[in-house]
């Protein structure tokens, strides 16, 4: 089994040996705060307003990370902000008639879209660590959900702008067949 050595030249983190999920979805939170700087980082002068978003995320990823083990830091007044972004920028784009689109697009997109998927994870970390039967406060996931269709939106309002189409993705799996 491993464990710490002594050497702290040799521990990334503190809890990097334990075996619950709890350190597996901060490294993985970490990881979503990584690519959302990246994405801000990233976003041109046309964008400063998905940047100034990102911008605003970024240390609430971070909240989300240390709210599995210490203090929850994310509220419904998190939530409700994140809905706000959301909906503005569903405000700022012609409607949709597709839902699924395969994930295309270039730079910072290319961020975003990583970063929706990232989401999913956190999301599917928390239920195995409320499997585990550690209590997760129940606006974790509701904000990993919100961040997946806010990641979403950001990347289709930049490909728009871009005039990048991503096409639609029919599935084969369900409905009618093809």
């Amino acid at each position: 089994m491993f464990r710490f050595n002594g050497d702290y030249d040799e521990m990334s983190y503190p809890f990097i040996y334990e075996h619950s999920s709890l350190c597996d979805f901060e490294i993985l939170t970490d990881e979503l705060c990584t690519v959302t700087g990246l994405a801000v980082s990233a976003c041109e002068a046309k964008d400063a307003d998905v940047q100034l978003i990102l911008s605003t995320l970024q240390p609430l990823i971070f909240d989300l990370n240390g709210s599995i083990r210490g203090r929850c830091a994310i509220s419904d007044a998190t939530i409700e902000q994140t809905k706000a972004w959301l909906w503005q920028l569903r405000r700022d784009q012609p409607e949709k008639t597709v839902t699924f689109v395969l994930p295309r697009g270039q730079g910072v997109v290319v961020n975003l879209h990583y970063a929706r998927s990232l989401s999913k994870k956190a999301t599917r970390a928390l239920v195995r660590i409320d499997q585990e039967g550690k209590e997760v406060p129940e606006v974790l996931p509701r904000f990993c959900n919100v961040l997946t269709n806010l990641y979403f939106e950001m990347a289709q309002l930049i490909n728009h702008r871009k005039g990048i189409e991503q096409p639609e993705y029919r599935s084969s799996n369900y409905g009618k067949p093809l």
